[in-house]
């Protein structure tokens, strides 16, 4: 499995630190960029020379939320091709059938429970790690 660079976007620390404990658990070591929304993910991908593996991206965020991160990130020629899995504590459909309109590659929803988080993370990271898209 390769190693991704990876944008993860969510406004609750609290999850962006499971999030990193889940990577440091099953020994993954990838590069992990954080954000707390997607104003401040797209000034990441601005002003980085590389582009990443992987965007990781919550739905409901303040200043600008997963939906409208995804609707500029797609403007973008450079950042249009990244794959960005959405995840979210919603389970509404429309949420869902939205974020595949706006060009997804994934969706989960947020498990409470940490055993499933691990392994709902564990599986998503395996998947892209795997995937061959250069």
């Amino acid at each position: 499995m390769k190693s991704l660079s990876i944008l993860l976007i969510d406004d609750d620390k609290i999850e962006r630190l499971k999030f990193l404990k889940v990577c440091k658990k099953i020994n993954i070591h990838n590069a992990i960029w954080e954000a707390p929304n997607g104003a401040i993910a797209l000034d990441i991908l601005q002003k980085k020379n590389f582009t990443f593996d992987l965007i990781i991206s919550d739905i409901n965020m303040p200043k600008m939320d997963g939906f409208e991160f995804l609707k500029s990130l797609k403007t973008y020629q450079e950042s249009k091709l990244i794959p960005v899995v959405m995840m979210s504590t919603s389970e509404n459909i429309e949420d869902l059938e939205r974020c595949y309109k706006l060009g997804i590659s994934g969706y989960f929803s947020k498990p409470l429970k940490y055993k499933e988080y691990l392994s709902k993370v564990t599986s998503l990271l395996e998947y892209w790690g795997k995937a061959n898209l250069a």
